[in-house]
This record gives C-alpha cells, structure tokens and sequence, in this order.
C-alpha cells in the first residue's frame, strides 16, 4: 500500500507539471484527492492491513496528501502568474488618454418645479418657511376651523400616530405655526414647500406628495391682492399667454374661498382631452383668511386681513411638462428622470 501511495503521488507530481491552465489543475485535485479520487481508492484498503501498520500508513497518506495539495497551489499560483503576464503583454493601455466620465445625476423634476416656484415668490417679496411632517391634530385641523366633528376631515383621511399626532395632510399647519410665532406682528409674508400624506394611491394621487402653502397677512388685504399674486404666478409659472379663472369653492380655514384655474397648457384653451374640452385645468385652491382662524393665532380679525392659497407640486410639475401619471414621479426610473 505503501508503494501505490508513492507512486500515485509520483503520477500526481508529473500531471501538474504537465498542467497548462486552473482547469486541469481542477481536474487533477479531484483525479487524486477527490471523494472517489486515486488516494481514496487506495485507503480502501486500509483495513485489511495489520492493525501496526495502519498508523505508519496512515502518517504516509496524509503527508502525501499535504505534499499534493502544497504541489497544486504551488502550480495555481504559478499558472496566475502566467496568464497575468500575457494579458499584460496582450492588452495595450494610453496612459495618455483620459479617463472614463462617471454618470453625473440631475435634479428630479419635482425639485426644479419646488425650486422655481420658490424662486417666484421669492421674487415677489415672500419668505420660505417650514414645519413638522409629524404634526399634532390641533394644528392639522382644530387650528384651521376643521373641529373633530367636521365633514371636511374626510376629504383628509390620513395616517393617525395616536389620537392627537399624525401625518401632516397639508402644509397649512404651517400657516398656523407662523401666525403664532409672529403675532402681533405684520406684514406677514411666507410660502411653506413640503411633504404631506393622505390615504390615497392611484395614478393622480400618492400617499406621500408635495404641496407649497402661502399666507400673506397685513392691514387692508383684499381677495384682489390675492388675484394679483397668483395671476403673476401663472404667468411666470406657465407663460406670458396664459389665462387665469377664480370659482367660488369651500375651505374651512378661508372666507371666501376658491379654486383657481389656468387655461389649457396643453391646447391653449381650444379644448382637449387632457382639460375634459373645457379649455381649463384647476391647479390650486384659495381664499381669504378666516376670522376665526386669525382670531385663534391671535391676530384681531378687525384689523388685520390676509389671504392663503395651496398648490400640489406634482400637480404642478405634470401639467409643466405634460406627465400623465403621478407614479413616475417615485418609480425612479431613469427612462422618465433623465427627460429632465
């Protein structure tokens, strides 16, 4: 047994040095070591020596064993070595030329929209300001003339922490938050970019999107002002030729309230799908402020006026650049990001 251990790594030693890629090497670990290799053949036989002989037989296997395995990578790391050298040899590199550009990213189309919407007020005099996501149902709703037993909650059906903290569904908490901060001071003049939630998901609603509110706030303020700054908006917004309409509408926290509508940016007011042939397409909502509300933020309603207004951003940014579903906003799919 002792003589085919020899020659079996005799035979082993002359394969590898025979062996001209990692394949065969493969092939040969597994002729001699493996499960039903050479060596394991062999040691079969093991059992039927005297029970003396078996330790001394057993030492020789195993060192032949290590002296194999050492002999293979020996031979592995001389075939590496190998091949790096003719690939070296084969590839021909310009250290001259320049590197490989890695993709740069761009902004997503909801942020140039939030950004240039900023940047108009801005320009029009207003500060940006902000507030919490996760915000208390006092300031949410009781804050804004929208008790617990008001109808207008179920149109903001939303995601309740506890009975008293949620998921913000709109960014006029903010409008609150401002008013008492900066009571009894006026003119008071800010727009509140944000994220807000309500349980809705299809292909015009998300449960997470964007809105910007704006509150202006100071003595003789009339819904003409209102007007005025929002028509600038449009126009700035969307271009010189479009068209602005103001409809009679509710909101609990303005007085009068209404939604504001631009005419078509798709076919210009003729009359299209996209605007149901009406030559118009809604983007916000608006309105004085209520007494009430002011009264609550401490303001006196008898002295000071103001107006709020509240625009989607998604609604926005698809009417801009004539985007049909809502989705492809947090689909991030580069096909639709890198169109803008």
């Amino acid at each position: 047994m002792e003589k085919a251990l020899l020659e079996m790594a005799e035979k082993a030693e002359a394969a590898l040095a025979r062996a001209g890629s990692r394949e065969e090497i493969n092939e040969i670990r597994v002729r001699f070591l493996g499960k039903k290799g050479e060596l394991t053949r062999i040691l079969r036989g093991l059992g039927e020596l005297p029970a003396e002989e078996r330790p001394r037989i057993g030492q020789v296997a195993n060192a032949i064993r290590q002296t194999i395995e050492d002999k293979i990578a020996t031979r592995t790391r001389e075939i590496k070595e190998k091949e790096r050298e003719l690939r070296l040899r084969a590839e021909k590199i310009d250290v001259t030329l320049p590197g490989t550009g890695l993709p740069i990213g761009h902004l997503h189309p909801l942020t140039l929209v939030s950004r240039r919407i900023e940047d108009i007020f801005l320009g029009l005099g207003f500060e940006i300001v902000e507030g919490p996501e996760v915000e208390l149902d006092y300031y949410n709703f009781e804050a804004l003339n929208i008790p617990k037993d008001h109808p207008a909650r179920d149109m903001q059906d939303t995601f309740f922490i506890s009975e008293e903290v949620l998921l913000r569904t709109h960014t006029s908490p903010v409008q609150v938050r401002t008013m008492e901060r900066m009571v009894p001071r006026i003119p008071v003049k800010v727009i509140a970019p944000g994220k807000v939630y309500r349980r809705d998901d299809d292909a015009t609603h998300s449960p997470m999107f964007h809105q910007v509110e704006g509150l202006l706030l100071d003595r003789r303020i009339t819904f003409g002002d209102l007007k005025g700054v929002l028509q600038t908006f449009a126009v700035e917004m969307f271009g010189a030729s479009t068209r602005t309409r103001f409809r009679p509408s509710f909101f609990p926290f303005t007085e009068p309230s209404a939604e504001m509508d631009i005419s078509c940016v798709i076919c210009g007011g003729r009359g299209c799908r996209t605007c149901s042939y009406s030559g118009w397409l809604e983007i916000l909502g608006c309105g004085s402020v209520h007494p009430r509300v002011l009264e609550m933020s401490g303001y006196d309603s008898e002295e000071v006026t103001g107006f709020a207004f509240g625009m989607g951003i998604e609604r926005i940014t698809m009417l801009k650049y004539g985007i049909d579903d809502l989705r492809l906003f947090f689909d991030n799919d580069l096909r639709f990001l890198e169109q803008y």
